[in-house]
């Protein structure tokens, strides 16, 4: 296949040859073979595919939730190739029996997947890091969905066992001791951010990466929700994420949100919200990643102590950065560093994140001038929510995997999908 005149994130015009899984050219100008199907993507913007370093898709346990089939279908429709499944599953990923029960679920997948390990009181670490594990974690400083929440011995423990078989720690970072139990006698939409203060974050980032500076480890902490998080890893070497809704939903939001807007960590104040943004913007933040975790609706219409936390993100990721580099608050490049060239690079996965000859075909084409607005009713996510409702999204007119086009909305916004050809990136390495 020949992809001709296609934009590419730095703004540089070329054509782009695909052969089996690979690009094999990328070049100003390319003839098409007799035999070769030609593409013209004059006007559009050609991606390598995101790849989402934190995604919860619910299998096994929870199947009405999310499915490995429906959840993939949602990442490739919003230009996802690559995802990481977390490990607070039932049971959770703790063993060799679990990771690979997982693994047999995971090949519905129509995108390639990473399949993290979970740490508890009887995780069996050997077993666990001799499967082609992508990391260990997210591991739970403070009790989240699954309640996997581990005290500070354990965590040093894994943190060691990790790094000692060369394989990177990622690290959901609470102190639960920090909480504002005060706040519990509120049952306002904004409590749950009045109890999760933005304290407890910065000291369990301190004390992950003193733990992982130690260790001489690879720590990742996940889904950084404040400037003061960040700027903690960043200091100490560390890596971090930041989720698209503490990007861009701020603790003003709740009234309108309401338990929909609950989380781990869960919103901050506007001034937060805005140096974060800055920290995204300006190349301290390594990754954006979604923590993609959809609850059904009447799960999440419930009192704000009753309510399970987190949100759906994986299909309105890059529609939504892609929007924000539209009205130039971000560039291409940089939303192509957050969630392709950085997360391949932080995880080492040589072969994906970038439009380069050698690399895999993980591709995805978009018109930059062709905004949708978001409708939770509209997206493949089987709980049929979000929290960016009204949102305008820049969304793929098509996404491949390795060669093999596994997304296609046509002029009529008709949808096709491909067949699961997703594979583990860690299997073979």
């Amino acid at each position: 296949m020949l992809i001709a005149n296609a934009t590419l994130a730095d703004g540089r015009r070329r054509d782009v040859r695909v052969e089996d899984e690979r690009i094999a050219a990328v070049e100003r100008r390319l003839s098409a073979d007799a035999d070769e199907t030609e593409l013209d993507a004059a006007g559009k913007l050609l991606l390598p595919g995101m790849i989402d370093a934190h995604v919860h898709f619910r299998e096994p346990g929870f199947p009405h939730k999310e499915t490995w089939a429906n959840g993939s279908r949602a990442a490739a429709a919003g230009g996802v190739t690559t995802v990481v499944d977390q490990p607070n599953t039932q049971p959770p990923t703790v063993d060799g029996e679990t990771f690979d029960e997982k693994s047999e679920l995971a090949a519905a997948s129509i995108v390639d997947f990473g399949i993290n390990g979970g740490v508890t009181s009887d995780w069996r670490s050997s077993e666990l890091l001799d499967r082609p594990l992508f990391a260990l974690g997210e591991v739970f400083l403070a009790d989240s969905t699954g309640e996997m929440g581990i005290d500070a011995d354990l965590f040093a423990d894994a943190v060691t066992a990790a790094t000692e078989r060369g394989v990177a720690v990622t690290v959901h970072a609470e102190d639960a001791t920090r909480f504002d139990t005060s706040a519990r006698d509120r049952n306002d939409a904004d409590a749950w951010s009045a109890f999760r203060i933005p304290e407890a974050e910065r000291v369990a980032v301190e004390r992950a990466c003193e733990v992982g500076q130690d260790a001489g480890a690879q720590l990742h902490i996940a889904h950084t929700s404040t400037p003061e998080g960040i700027d903690v890893a960043s200091e100490a070497g560390m890596t971090c994420e930041v989720t698209p809704h503490h990007l861009l939903h701020s603790r003003d939001d709740l009234d309108e949100l309401g338990t929909f807007g609950r989380m781990n960590p869960p919103l901050r104040s506007e001034e937060r919200r805005k140096g974060v943004y800055e920290r995204v913007a300006d190349g301290t933040v390594d990754l954006i990643a979604t923590d993609h975790a959809p609850h059904t609706r009447e799960e999440k219409d419930a009192g704000i102590w009753d309510a399970p936390s987190g949100v759906p993100g994986v299909e309105t990721a890059l529609p939504l950065l892609l929007a924000e580099a539209r009205a130039g608050r971000l560039d291409y490049e940089r939303v192509r560093d957050l969630t392709a060239a950085n997360p391949a690079a932080v995880f080492d996965l040589p072969r994906k994140g970038r439009v380069e000859a050698g690399k895999d075909a993980d591709l995805v084409l978009v018109d930059p001038d062709a905004t949708r607005e978001i409708r939770g009713t509209e997206l493949r996510t089987d709980c049929g929510w979000t929290p960016f409702d009204g949102f305008e999204g820049v969304f793929p007119e098509w996404t491949m995997v390795r060669g093999e086009t596994v997304y296609r909305r046509d002029e009529g916004d008709e949808e096709r999908f491909g067949a699961a050809v997703g594979e583990n990136v860690r299997s073979g390495q």
